[in-house]
């Protein structure tokens, strides 16, 4: 498999210095992308740089998955308007380990294979470098005019930030050149990849390389993700789309590739499956013969949430998604989480009602015109109910007098009303 022609036919390839295809059909090459360790988890922003990775070592070469423990404590310009928060070294190393449990779903870094992947983090190399030591080893190899004509650095001198750019956030590149620099000399890596808004931080790396002593690298970057109608990809009204099922769950997780644009689909599932051309242009044409059934989405959303959560996961949203949208059981229902349960019902109007209220039962008509104002009248519900067209917990209501109780509670706290096919509400009982 050719990495360089992989990552051309799947639209990941913004850049790259010449040379780099060369390198790469010759030998097994180390490359690595570098992470910011700000949160715990990994979020859908980072998934296409993830993705080059696990293409790079099923190519056979090595990658390695750079922590940026150092640079993450001082914030880099590329893109930014403002500095970032300064993280302690505790939190660093928690978000360490959060994050290679979520690369190691993606990434071989156990076997005894040549190309397994390593984690490295630049914090164990910068945290004893003096200031002097920092300025007389790399400073002195590249001039201040070299680092002002990067397109990051300009933006920000240019006044696109309010506050300009600080002298921290200028000596990002030297730090990251140097990242490079060391992992050449310690580890063989001739090859820095990463989205095209860090192509001066990279050839930055590749110029120290060169300048100290005389090596070569290369770079190699990916488009940023955008979607069709140029909205930030990844980001929703809630925030990020993480990876970890505590800050998204895989319910979540699974509508958000579910809903994405035709247009968006069918890049994405180039980007974000590892499934073959072949395989992709046979769901593309099945696509366009009835749009209507979404086929790209469905299987683009099935293929990321089993790569990132898993089969029982994916199962388990496909099964929510019915309860709103299909013909689901209560069985279904029961079975739902909590988290899950108020995902699905996100949005739909919600009562709260006394647990003493149901305590010793209560008629469901009274409970759902006195308690909770689901029906605008008692003669309403009655003539709703004689139609069938009433449902508690997706069971139909045959009785409107029909005693609820405690025993009726799912999570022993939410009832869920359906009048008529679209109409839900939830009832919260506390």
């Amino acid at each position: 498999m050719n990495f360089v022609e992989e990552l051309r036919w799947r639209g990941m390839l913004h850049d790259m210095m010449p040379g780099t295809e060369e390198l790469l059909a010759k030998e097994q090459v180390t490359a690595y992308i570098g992470f910011d360790p700000t949160a715990d988890s990994l979020h859908i922003g980072h998934l296409c740089s993830v993705m080059i990775l696990r293409h790079f070592q099923r190519c056979g070469h090595k990658p390695l998955a750079l922590i940026g423990g150092a640079t993450g404590m001082i914030g880099d310009p590329s893109g930014k308007s403002a500095e970032r928060n300064l993280l302690t070294e505790e939190t660093l190393r928690h978000n360490m380990e959060g994050m290679k449990a979520q690369l190691s779903k993606f990434l071989d870094f156990e076997s005894d294979a040549p190309n397994r992947a390593e984690l490295v983090n630049n914090y164990d190399w910068m945290k004893d470098f003096s200031f002097l030591d920092f300025a007389r080893e790399v400073g002195k190899h590249i001039t201040v005019n070299y680092m002002m004509a990067k397109d990051s650095v300009k933006k920000r001198l240019n006044g696109e930030a309010r506050d300009g750019l600080s002298f921290t956030e200028f000596t990002y590149q030297l730090l990251q050149g140097y990242d490079f620099l060391h992992l050449y000399e310690t580890k063989g890596c001739k090859l820095q990849m990463g989205g095209s808004d860090q192509w001066g931080n990279i050839t930055t790396g590749s110029e120290l390389i060169r300048r100290t002593n005389g090596g070569e690298a290369f770079a190699l970057t990916c488009p940023l993700i955008t979607k069709a109608d140029g909205g930030k990809f990844g980001k929703t009204e809630s925030g990020n789309i993480w990876l970890d099922p505590r800050y998204t769950s895989p319910y979540k997780f699974y509508q958000f590739w579910l809903n994405v644009s035709d247009e968006d689909a069918k890049r994405y599932i180039k980007i974000f499956t590892a499934l073959s051309r072949e395989e992709i242009e046979a769901l593309t044409a099945e696509h366009e013969a009835a749009p209507h059934l979404r086929a790209l989405q469905k299987r683009l959303a099935k293929e990321v949430t089993i790569m990132v959560h898993s089969e029982e996961d994916y199962n388990a949203a496909v099964d929510a998604s019915n309860i709103l949208f299909g013909n689901a059981t209560s069985d279904a229902l029961k079975k739902l989480d909590e988290q899950t349960l108020l995902a699905v019902f996100e949005g739909v109007p919600q009562f709260e009602v006394s647990r003493d209220a149901l305590a010793a039962g209560v008629k469901a008509v009274d409970l759902f015109v006195d308690h909770a104002a689901v029906f605008a009248s008692k003669g309403e519900m009655r003539k709703l109910v004689q139609g069938g067209g009433v449902s508690l917990n997706k069971e139909k209501l045959t009785a409107f007098d029909q005693v609820v109780t405690t025993a009726d509670l799912l999570d022993d706290k939410y009832l869920l009303v359906q009048r008529g096919k679209k109409n839900y509400y939830l009832i919260i009982v506390k």
